[in-house]
């Protein structure tokens, strides 16, 4: 659009003094308006067609002098095409459209004809080469700035990867090595309990241990995967927070759960984020107040998904904490466009709500 505008405002420039002269063949006023037209509409198209407009605006000139368009057609022809043929021969062309018009004989007419040559001819030729070289240096310097940001893209994608494969490396030899001993230690407890509760425990640590350690295989699979088409997590979802419930309450904790059955249809970036609310809560309900009774309600209706976990307040386990439970659930719910709230209850308990909208788009 800019650059039509700048057409238009040249070509009408040219119109313009044009007609403030007076036209110069007497004897034939019907080609004046013809002459004019052409060499407004060779600079209107002189981007789409620059030396056969700039031939054009010189052959018109040569039939009906003056008109001002080749010194314009030149500065385009210079402009787009460089060094090259097509600008030598614009040269020639207006340089030989100004011999025709002077034809020196003497010493003053050909300063005259130098004056016009370097106005009319060096000028347009020299601003047109030198827009040609930068805009190619424009566009060198562009590429070398993309080149660059393709590069540092790559730097990034290969310490992002360095950084996984250390990651998995350490996950591996710290958090899988200490899991597989709960898991073993668990399992021969199991054997060896003398009575049937305490093997009962013992089952479901292994079992839990035994579940922990195949979703950690899972997560060094996908980190040390950097393939073309790398693996994805399998994908939690509502239909695992009954199990969950299940487990908790098989590690002998009291867990009160209210859940319809069947469990809703949800998209799945809700139903994900969902699932990790209520495994989250529960660990730190288990956590920090162990001993209490764990109340868990799912509710679902045509607009929204609500997930409560609520238990009363009491003495930690002393178990250590990262402190970025909260923080992960908040994001978690934020990303699907749902609302978040944890803390206590101001009735001597702790409760963590979320609300899922159910018709929301995916957008983790």
């Amino acid at each position: 659009m800019r650059n039509h505008l700048i057409d238009l405002a040249v070509a009408l420039g040219v119109l313009g003094l044009t007609l403030a002269g007076e036209p110069p063949d007497a004897g034939r006023p019907w080609f004046w308006p013809i002459a004019v037209a052409a060499t407004v509409l060779a600079v209107l198209l002189r981007r789409r067609f620059p030396l056969p407009a700039m031939l054009v605006s010189v052959g018109v000139a040569l039939a009906t002098p003056p008109l001002w368009g080749t010194s314009v057609t030149l500065y385009t022809v210079a402009s787009l095409r460089g060094l090259r043929w097509p600008t030598a021969v614009a040269v020639l062309a207006e340089t030989g459209l100004l011999v025709s018009f002077s034809r020196p004989s003497n010493l003053s007419d050909w300063k005259t004809f130098g004056f016009a040559v370097a106005l009319m001819v060096v000028v347009p030729a020299l601003a047109g080469l030198w827009m040609h070289q930068r805009a190619a240096l424009l566009a060198a310097l562009r590429d070398r700035a993309e080149q660059a940001e393709r590069e540092r893209d790559l730097l990034g994608e290969r310490a992002v990867t360095a950084e996984r494969r250390r990651i998995a490396r350490e996950m591996h030899d710290v958090v899988a090595h200490r899991v597989s001993i709960v898991a073993l230690q668990a399992g021969a407890l199991s054997v060896r309990a003398k009575d049937d509760e305490t093997a009962q425990l013992a089952e479901v640590i292994r079992e839990s241990s035994s579940a922990a350690l195949n979703e950690l295989r899972d997560i060094l699979r996908v980190l040390r995967d950097d393939g073309p088409e790398p693996r994805s997590l399998p994908a939690p979802s509502l239909a695992g927070i009954r199990q969950l419930v299940d487990d908790l309450a098989a590690a002998g904790s009291r867990v009160r759960a209210s859940l319809p059955d069947p469990m809703p249809d949800v998209p799945a970036p809700i139903g994900r984020a969902a699932y990790r609310v209520v495994q989250e809560a529960l660990t730190n309900a288990a956590k920090h107040a162990p001993g209490t009774e764990i109340d868990v309600r799912l509710s679902a209706s045509d607009e929204d998904l609500i997930v409560e976990v609520a238990n009363p307040l009491a003495a930690s386990a002393g178990l250590p904490g990262a402190g970025y439970g909260v923080l992960g659930m908040r994001e978690r719910v934020t990303l699907t466009g749902g609302t978040f709230h944890a803390g206590p209850d101001g009735a001597g308990g702790y409760r963590v709500r979320a609300g899922f909208p159910v018709r929301a788009e995916e957008k983790c």
